[in-house]
């Protein structure tokens, strides 16, 4: 059965960005986005190093009914001519979620719409097929503030995670030394940052989990390395501080390389090369430039195609929501009901063992 044009409403409240965005999904399964409007809270959170939950939901509750207005606005699209209204349902910051949810849900009865709740990663996920069309299957790496994971993209609803952080997020990872070394939030531009001024090879940090045969990450062991060669070189000067940064960006971009490296090996051994293989790189920490080059290089050496969606589209937005929704709804998936519950943990695939603790709220990672 053919599917039309698909208008979808979609909205993102699961950390610290309020985002809507109308995206259109044609009959031949390209997209297009009609309209992208994201709100930073950054500013609000800066000052206290990272993100407080409580001020995150109380943002979103004031400003999320206006910027759907906007996103309505700038689409030409009317609220009675959308298809389905999508929302992040999970995972993420529930205060931040529960405000996206009732948002949506409202506007999906009054309105007389299908609800979609979308695992936020999917969004992520599925990206780079809105972007650039990517066929399937495809591996993606996906390194943000929560999350780190390669995973395998099958299909619509068809995800296998073949490696995960066992402890710190990458964007994590980044946030905690920025501000071991009294630099500024966000700590994944800090670094990089400063980096560039760095002193190559004066201070050399172990490479995690180097040809692990298990494809997980671990920055946890690293940040404490950091910690002690700070501590040794105390007081710091600026350029000590740029030579640490750049020691971590290295060692960190040298996991990542290790990691995919074998990824992609096990890739082509599954697929062989009658596909069309894709490694997409998403989330937040996607922006870091170096670790944007070692991913092209590795991928060029082992014949895949780098993708890469616009910065935008890398850290959280509405319009990878909304896409989501549009895809789900194309593949003839359920939508869902009203009584759908938020889900702080979700992971994206469900077969997969929590590498991280699995408690009352479901599997971290």
């Amino acid at each position: 059965m053919s599917i039309g044009n698909l208008d979808i409403l979609g909205i993102e409240t699961s950390c610290d960005e309020t985002a809507a965005s109308i995206v259109r999904r044609h009959a031949d399964g390209t997209g297009e986005i009609l309209s992208d409007v994201v709100l930073s809270q950054l500013d609000l959170h800066a000052a206290f190093g990272g993100v407080v939950p409580e001020l995150a939901a109380r943002s979103h509750v004031t400003t999320l009914d206006r910027l759907v207005k906007q996103a309505l606005e700038e689409s030409n699209v009317s609220l009675g001519s959308i298809d389905a209204v999508a929302v992040t349902s999970g995972p993420g910051l529930i205060g931040g979620l529960m405000v996206g949810l009732m948002t949506a849900k409202a506007i999906a009865m009054a309105a007389n719409k299908p609800f979609i709740g979308i695992n936020h990663l999917e969004g992520h996920a599925l990206t780079a097929r809105l972007s650039h069309g990517v066929k399937f299957p495809y591996l993606l790496l996906l390194v943000s503030g929560g999350h780190t994971q390669i995973v395998l993209i099958k299909g619509i609803n068809d995800y296998e995670r073949w490696g995960t952080t066992i402890d710190d997020a990458l964007g994590e990872a980044f946030d905690k030394t920025a501000k071991l070394l009294g630099l500024g939030y966000p700590g994944g531009p800090a670094v990089e940052q400063a980096a560039l001024s760095g002193v190559a090879k004066r201070f050399r940090l172990p490479v995690p989990m180097r040809r692990d045969p298990r494809l997980d990450f671990s920055f946890s062991g690293l940040k404490t390395a950091v910690r002690q060669m700070a501590e040794d070189q105390a007081p710091l000067s600026p350029q000590t501080i740029a030579d640490l940064c750049l020691a971590f960006q290295t060692s960190v971009t040298s996991s990542i390389d290790d990691r995919i490296s074998m990824a992609l090996e096990r890739f082509t051994q599954r697929f062989g090369t009658e596909s069309e293989p894709a490694l997409v790189v998403a989330g937040g920490v996607a922006a870091n430039k170096a670790i944007r080059a070692t991913l092209e290089t590795r991928a060029a050496k082992a014949g895949f195609r780098f993708i890469a969606p616009p910065l935008n589209l890398c850290t959280d937005n509405a319009a990878m929501i909304a896409w989501a929704g549009a895809e789900r709804m194309a593949a003839g998936l359920p939508t869902d009901q009203l009584d759908l519950a938020p889900r702080s943990r979700w992971p994206l695939d469900g077969a997969a063992k929590a590498a991280i603790g699995h408690g009352k709220r479901g599997a971290k990672a």
